[in-house]
């Protein structure tokens, strides 16, 4: 009795644990802190963390463009993903998500995102920002350069002078190679402003270690042409008024997105690879707001049948099996806070079968029970033995759905499928907490209730619905 007790005690701390966790509330900060990804941080357990099918974004799929004879450099792709997440970032979104996706693939997922083009523009952009001597030639803004400090242009010029192709229309690219003097490794703070005439513009200072050099230059070439230069196109040519010392401008017709979007890329360094988008999904949200309505109302409606269901054909250990599904809603909830999980209509197909798993346990479980009890068995042993020769099945059956979800979440990890992802992981999670929920907390439950009736039920045939 003692023993039960302390079990039943155990659940309901467990229940209110779970509950406070899942209810839309304010929490405690050292609760946040833990829950944070990084130190000096907090994570907002308020809300559920919903896909963009539920409140609406963009969805980017990045692929690393690499050629046969060129292997991916070892954590290229782990330092680009760092970079994505600090220029998404710096869009100002709110709860972005940046995930690789095999070897050489990463999602991007981007809430609310007003302008997607723009957006995606300044994640998939190289952002090699390169200070560019012209040497006296002629070069205009938006002409493509090759420079020195790009060692593809530099190795296919090579090739193309060892092959002996020496005449100018056999080499696809401009034949002038212009010298870098600087790149955008020797700034320290970049931020979008507009100047007295209302045009956009980019400040920037210096690193301390970098501007000798570039203040050296800059004064031995005053009345020079620098040309400024993204990714081998040249966004401005000014002309050196003065020595640069510590700070600058580069002007150029800026929109304010272009302008936010080129400082967001300075800002945090170039990718380490080009990065190719391979596709793209964009959802309204008011598209995401009605899915998460009608997903309530089948919720609901399912979650109030089954319920009817269970108490109609079992009786109390249908009820008690009702309240221990409560409990394992909220656990599921808590749990989807805690890891945390991000909720797709897929995954929320997989929790809603996941309950169906679970209130499958408990039929097993009364099932054997009642044949126990039709065979004469005193309730105690049929409780024992019902819960004892249903395990087996339970455990098999929720084994082979565990692998399947193994399986399922392979394959959105490694081909960019990430709603099937979304589907495993509540699916398999659902599951675990259902064998918990129906082996330990119904059996508690029905334990407890034996400890204070005894065989008294089993005069109540319909009270056992046997």
């Amino acid at each position: 009795m003692r023993n039960q007790l302390t079990y039943v005690l155990l659940i309901l701390c467990l229940f209110a644990g779970s509950m406070f966790v899942a209810l839309p509330i304010d929490h405690p900060v050292w609760l946040e802190e833990g829950l944070a990804p990084g130190p000096d941080t907090q994570r907002d357990i308020r809300e559920l963390t919903l896909g963009l099918d539920l409140k609406g974004g963009t969805q980017v799929l990045l692929e690393a463009e690499i050629t046969e004879d060129q292997p991916l450099p070892e954590d290229a792709l782990n330092s680009a993903k760092i970079i994505v997440e600090q220029r998404v970032n710096g869009l100002g979104l709110a709860e972005p998500t940046v995930q690789l996706q095999g070897e050489t693939r990463m999602i991007v997922e981007l809430p609310g995102v007003k302008n997607p083009d723009q957006a995606i523009e300044t994640i998939r952009s190289t952002g090699q920002l390169e200070f560019v001597d012209l040497g006296g030639l002629p070069v205009r803004p938006d002409d493509f350069i090759n420079t020195t400090n790009r060692p593809n242009a530099v190795a296919a010029l090579q090739e193309a002078i060892d092959a002996g192709e020496a005449a100018p229309q056999s080499i696809p690219f401009p034949e002038d190679l212009f010298e870098t003097i600087m790149t955008g490794d020797i700034l320290q703070a970049v931020v979008a402003t507009q100047d007295e005439y209302s045009f956009w513009q980019i400040q920037f200072d210096l690193k301390s270690e970098s501007s000798g050099d570039f203040f050296t230059y800059t004064r031995d070439n005053i009345g020079e042409v620098l040309a400024i230069v993204l990714d081998g196109r040249v966004l401005s040519t000014p002309v050196i008024n003065a020595a640069i010392n510590d700070n600058g401008v580069i002007t150029g017709n800026f929109s304010q997105d272009e302008a936010e979007s080129l400082a967001i890329q300075m800002r945090y360094g170039a990718l380490p690879i080009p990065l190719e988008v391979v596709d793209v999904r964009t959802i309204g949200a008011s598209l995401g707001q009605d899915s998460i309505d009608r997903s309530l109302q089948a919720g609901i409606v399912g979650g109030a049948l089954v319920l009817i269901f269970m108490v109609l054909l079992y009786r109390l250990p249908g009820f008690l099996a009702t309240v221990a599904l409560a409990i394992y809603v909220t656990l599921n909830l808590a749990m989807y806070k805690l890891l945390p999980v991000t909720l797709t209509l897929p995954g929320i197909a997989g929790f809603i079968l996941s309950i169906g798993m679970a209130v499958d346990a408990n039929i097993l479980i009364f099932e054997r029970m009642k044949e126990e009890l039709r065979s004469g068995r005193s309730l105690r042993l049929a409780v024992e033995t019902g819960f004892s020769r249903a395990w087996p099945a339970i455990r098999d059956g929720n084994l082979s759905t565990l692998i399947s979800c193994a399986v399922l979440y392979w394959f959105g990890n490694n081909f960019g499928a990430s709603v099937v992802k979304g589907f495993a992981i509540t699916l398999s999670v659902g599951v675990l907490l259902s064998m918990f929920t129906a082996v330990f907390v119904t059996r508690t439950f029905m334990r407890s209730f034996l400890s204070g009736q005894g065989e008294k039920l089993l005069s109540s045939r319909g009270l056992l619905g046997y």
